[in-house]
């Protein structure tokens, strides 16, 4: 690092968290073009990570813990992850010359507002503190480079960090088992952790056991299938931020958590909007709800079919 100035950015959280930061750390870039860009986040988002084209390292880091930062003070510290103080203490501690957070007590910076959309929020904050401008639908990230393990497929994708979020199997499974009538080549995704629930949503959709990626594939093996997929259907989860990231068609079904403040940009697709959004809403949801939220359960098998179709799926419309 000797030689060249340095930015570090703090953004410690999960996958829709890293992609919906993607425009606000293009924006840092371009703030300060001749500094070496550290993005400070989880090390299982590393691969990831390092298809942002902004970001030059990737420093390990865990939630609201201190950094272990090995060089000399950077230039330029911001904080992606929060409006403070918690999160202002972690970039602060690296005693940068130049310090950019949102303000609180004790910090002074552009003012937070809760009801505005993630991206633009990060947008904002650069925008106003580094004086360039920001551009929200700068979220592509790179292709993997590597084979998907499928292409053009329908993903299905019926998991989600918090059961608030995560829309009945037997619905999915509904929705599955129309894409496979209809001809399309359907893929369950997930974790490690959600192969059960993703292998009772290929069962009950009358799907072959190799449908089933969960828990098969790396993380940059899933954003590759995502990147070759024909559409997407998930719930308000990280998968949902890669089929924006890759510009491909997704259906994307919103319950605690208003899409006004996570959704997809409306891109425009062959057949309207590239990204559909259901939600029956007021915004008073728990995201980290152990229950079913009750505007998740609210959208329809019908509903999610129907969006589908509006996209260019219908069944006399595949390939």
């Amino acid at each position: 690092m000797s030689g060249q100035p340095t930015a570090v950015v703090l953004r410690p959280l999960g996958l829709g968290d890293l992609l919906t930061g993607v425009p606000a750390l293009r924006a840092v870039r371009a703030a300060v073009p001749g500094h070496r860009l550290v993005l400070a986040t989880t090390e299982p988002l590393r691969p990831l990570a390092e298809l942002i084209d902004a970001v030059d390292e990737v420093l390990p880091a865990r939630e609201l813990e201190p950094l272990d930062w090995p060089g000399p003070p950077p230039e330029l510290a911001v904080d992606l992850h929060g409006k403070g103080p918690a999160s202002h203490v972690i970039v602060a501690g690296l005693r940068p010359e130049r310090l950019l957070t949102f303000a609180s007590p004790g910090y002074p910076g552009p003012t937070w507002y809760p009801d505005e959309h993630e991206v633009r929020r990060w947008c904002r904050l650069v925008s106003e503190g580094l004086g360039v401008d920001a551009d929200p639908d700068a979220l592509d990230i790179a292709v993997p480079p590597l084979p998907p393990p499928v292409r053009d497929a329908a993903v299905v994708h019926p998991g989600a960090a918090f059961p608030g979020r995560r829309w009945p199997a037997d619905r999915f499974a509904d929705v599955a088992r129309d894409l496979a009538d209809a001809g399309h080549d359907v893929r369950i995704t997930g974790g490690p952790g959600e192969v059960e629930l993703a292998r009772s949503v290929a069962a009950a959709a009358g799907l072959e056991e190799s449908a089933v990626l969960a828990g098969r594939t790396t993380s940059t093996e899933l954003a590759a299938v995502v990147a070759a997929a024909r559409v997407v259907v998930c719930g308000d989860t990280g998968v949902a931020h890669l089929a924006t990231a890759y510009r491909r068609p997704s259906v994307v079904l919103f319950g605690p958590v208003s899409p006004a403040l996570w959704g997809p940009p409306l891109r425009p697709g062959e057949h309207g909007p590239l990204h559909r959004v259901l939600w029956h809403g007021d915004g008073t949801g728990d995201p980290w709800g152990t229950g079913l939220d009750p505007a998740l359960e609210r959208i329809t098998v019908a509903e999610v079919v129907h969006a589908l179709g509006t996209l260019g799926l219908r069944r006399d419309q595949v390939p």
